[in-house]
């Protein structure tokens, strides 16, 4: 079967696509994908007999009828889908403007920020959720219908051709990377294939002709731009900007920033027009400029742009702030590397409180680096008065700084503790109350120390 004839089962289904059989309602075309730990094809039949129009499945499943149509790969076939329908949503005589958007930090909230910017003057669709990867991507782009006036596509990656696979896939016409950071180094081996696999974003913009948006403060991003000579570029920064991240306290607890009305003039500080967010972080502000940038370059007012950030609340574990009846939380608790602990741990430093304590879960996939890295955590909490550190990383590291064995519960010293899982610690605030406290909740996915929130 050709592309152009599964787009038009594809159409005749209503663009409504699942890899799911548990979700069909009736009309689908389902996806029979595979991985390590699961094969779609033995759910594919369920998938048709619960009313999916059609089930895409491998050649090799022995599956034949009516209602499945046999490809060599389930995933390339939705991928090509995928790009097939980026290509073609409108037809020949106009094209869909898609944002491709990556990096290590803030993706996500630079992506939920851009969407609220635009929508302030298009239709925009975006990618939901954390649906960043080579199932997620093709998913997001196959569910843009022809109201779609703009696309903003997050792209995560932990392997080298990550970007590279997914750009063929979404064809950005404008690029952002919000950052380079130490993450992933397990997938990419250094720092340096943090920066090549990233930029596959910047070479397949500058190899078609787009544009892409640049944090001109940030010298890594900076450099890589410079490396690419045909990129088109639309600068932004605080310091750019000439803008002011003003200090959070506990009349003003979220993230604000002062940026001039004639952005990128030096303007009096006294004279600045207030961004005010619901955001937790200085490190946010680079992210809320990104949006504002992009919002700018498309013709949203400055006014509208700073108005719909300012409306903006997370609700997803990133930079959000959660009020309990004992306690103020800072809850980060999607993701965690060593850059965004760092900027997580500094931001919490100036926040000013009574009473402060920090619950950090290890970071994971950091390879040959995850030793010196949770040591450097180590090192930065060592003078905080309360410390609650959670997973095994974390225990190699106390006990090389500290010269003795780590137990989970037992003081490592005065104010400082560690705990296997994020359960032993909610199981340890249980009988040892954390009360009237601001506290930084943060560690990877993979530590779910969302767990300790309840008890909080």
């Amino acid at each position: 079967m050709t592309i152009e004839e599964l787009y038009s089962i594809y159409k005749n289904c209503g663009g409504r696509v699942s890899t799911d059989s548990r979700a069909i309602k009736g009309g689908e075309l389902f996806f029979a994908l595979k991985g390590e730990n699961f094969d779609g094809n033995a759910y594919a039949a369920k998938a048709l007999e619960a009313g999916a129009a059609k089930a895409v499945v491998t050649a090799d499943s022995g599956l034949e009828g009516d209602g499945f149509i046999p490809v060599e790969d389930t995933l390339a076939t939705l991928q090509q889908l995928a790009r097939y329908h980026r290509d073609n949503i409108f037809g020949p005589d106009k094209h869909l403007t898609v944002i491709g958007l990556t990096g290590t930090n803030g993706k996500t909230t630079t992506k939920e920020l851009i969407r609220e910017v635009l929508s302030k003057k298009f239709n925009v669709a975006a990618t939901s959720g954390n649906l960043n990867n080579d199932i997620g991507v093709p998913l997001t782009i196959l569910g843009m219908g022809q109201d779609t006036e703009i696309a903003v596509v997050e792209m995560g990656a932990s392997h080298p051709d990550d970007i590279q696979k997914l750009v063929k896939v979404s064809a950005p016409d404008f690029g952002l990377i919000t950052n380079v950071g130490r993450a992933h180094i397990l997938g990419f081996g250094s720092f340096e294939g943090v920066k090549a696999a990233k930029g596959a974003l910047y070479d397949f913009v500058a190899a078609n002709g787009g544009t892409i948006f640049l944090n001109a403060d940030d010298a890594v991003l900076a450099e890589m731009a410079a490396q690419r000579p045909n990129l088109s570029i639309v600068p932004y920064g605080v310091r750019y900007w000439d803008s002011i991240v003003l200090p959070s306290d506990e009349k003003h607890p979220f993230m604000r920033v002062a940026i001039p009305e004639d952005i990128g003039t030096d303007a009096e500080s006294e004279n600045l027009p207030v961004l005010e967010t619901k955001l937790v972080g200085a490190y946010n502000a680079t992210n809320a400029l990104a949006a504002i940038a992009v919002g700018l370059h498309f013709g949203v007012s400055l006014d509208d742009a700073m108005a719909a950030i300012a409306a903006y609340e997370p609700a997803n574990k990133r930079s959000q702030m959660v009020h309990t009846e004992k306690n103020t939380l800072i809850v980060d608790a999607y993701n965690a590397n060593p850059s965004s602990m760092a900027v997580a741990l500094e931001s919490f430093a100036a926040i000013g409180a009574a009473r402060k304590a920090v619950m950090l879960g290890q970071m994971g996939e950091l390879g040959s680096i995850s030793n010196e890295a949770h040591s450097e955590v180590v090192k930065a909490v060592k003078e905080l008065p309360e410390v609650y550190l959670v997973g095994p990383e974390f225990k190699t590291a106390l006990e090389a700084e500290y010269g003795k064995e780590v137990a989970a519960g037992q003081p490592v010293k005065e104010g400082l503790l560690w705990f296997g899982t994020s359960s032993e610690l909610a199981e340890y605030i249980k009988s040892h109350p954390v009360e009237n406290a601001t506290v930084l909740i943060k560690g990877s996915r993979s530590q779910e120390m969302e767990k300790v929130i309840p008890v909080l």
